[in-house]
């Protein structure tokens, strides 16, 4: 079961859930910038939530098909198209042989995730399929995709056999899909709720009160290991050394010239500016998919509420997987 890249888009790589464990050695987690999309089309191709799939940003991938394969196309709305017919997103599809999956640029979203039933037959490096671009480890021999890489895809599961054979006799898409509004949404301006960093009552009260009240502009200068954002500076009531210490995926630090950088999947471990903010789980997929221009307004929570609203996202994924596996299964 072998895919060939006809042309490799503007960046696309092989992601999963992350390289935990070896952040002490200096080494990051990286992974999907948007976990709930990733998660979503391995549970509709009947893999592990976490297994390795396809990160396509904004436009451009081209793939074709050596043999029939199960996938499925969520996140962002590139315009998928299947030998130049739309392609549905949010539910399993059956490719033949010989078919080209063309993605164009982006209408909504600013990445596309394809999970292959089987996952993506890739060596482990520290235990994840992630593909690192700055240290060229995972994926592809560490890199982005190319014209003329080809990849092959693992065993099928029951739940993938089952979905094939439904597919195989109604010669047609499903009509059913999966409803991605209860996770996360797709607007240019989004609401991101956020905890106080642990230097926030270092900053001035005037720059407090700007982060929770103004909107910032995310810049041009936005990638998988940071987002620039423009708007009200922010400064510090009083300006003091501070030793770098450990971030992570959402924090908000605020480097001299007054404007918010968020810390994304590509992070480094360690930082020295000063961090007003940290992005709660839940709505990092929301930022993953945010284009250049799109407008940010942080709000404050707490962390009881982040944790509640952590638990009540995977209660649904836990829900979804459930009924995922019963359209499989009941026929």
């Amino acid at each position: 079961m072998s895919v060939k890249v006809i042309h490799p888009g503007l960046l696309t790589t092989i992601q999963d859930l992350g390289r935990f464990g070896s952040q002490k050695f200096g080494v990051i987690v990286s992974g999907a910038m948007d976990p709930i999309s990733l998660r979503v089309a391995n549970l509709l191709v009947g893999n592990f939530e976490g297994e390795g799939a396809l990160e396509i940003t904004l436009l451009g991938t081209t793939l074709q098909f050596g043999s029939d394969q199960l996938i499925a196309i969520t996140g962002g709305d590139l315009q998928p198209t299947i030998d130049g017919e739309k392609a549905p997103m949010w539910r399993p599809l059956l490719i033949r042989k010989g078919s080209i999956l063309k993605f164009k640029s982006a209408i909504t979203g600013c990445r596309a995730y394809v999970a292959f039933a089987g996952g993506i037959e890739v060596p482990e490096v520290l235990g994840s399929k992630s593909t690192y671009l700055r240290a060229a480890i995972g994926g592809i021999q560490g890199r982005a995709l190319r014209k003329g890489d080809e990849f092959t895809c693992g065993n099928y599961s029951t739940i993938s056999l089952a979905f094939v054979q439904q597919l195989e006799k109604m010669n047609n898409h499903f009509t059913w899909s999966v409803n991605f509004s209860e996770f996360f949404s797709f607007d240019k301006t989004q609401t991101v709720r956020v905890l106080q960093g642990s230097e926030f009552n270092h900053f001035d009260k005037a720059s407090q009160h700007a982060f929770f009240s103004d909107s910032y502009t995310l810049t041009t200068e936005a990638d998988r290991m940071g987002y620039r954002l423009d708007g009200k500076q922010l400064d510090l009531a009083k300006k003091f050394e501070l030793l770098s210490e450990g971030v992570t995926y959402g924090t908000i630090q605020v480097p001299s010239n007054g404007q918010p950088i968020i810390l994304m999947v590509d992070r480094q471990t360690t930082g020295g500016y000063p961090k007003i903010g940290q992005v709660i789980s839940v709505d990092l997929p929301r930022l993953a998919q945010l284009q250049p221009k799109a407008k940010i307004l942080f709000k404050e929570t707490t962390l009881e509420q982040a944790e509640a609203e952590l638990i009540n996202q995977e209660i649904m994924l836990n829900e979804l997987a459930l009924g995922i596996r019963m359209k499989a299964l009941h026929r």
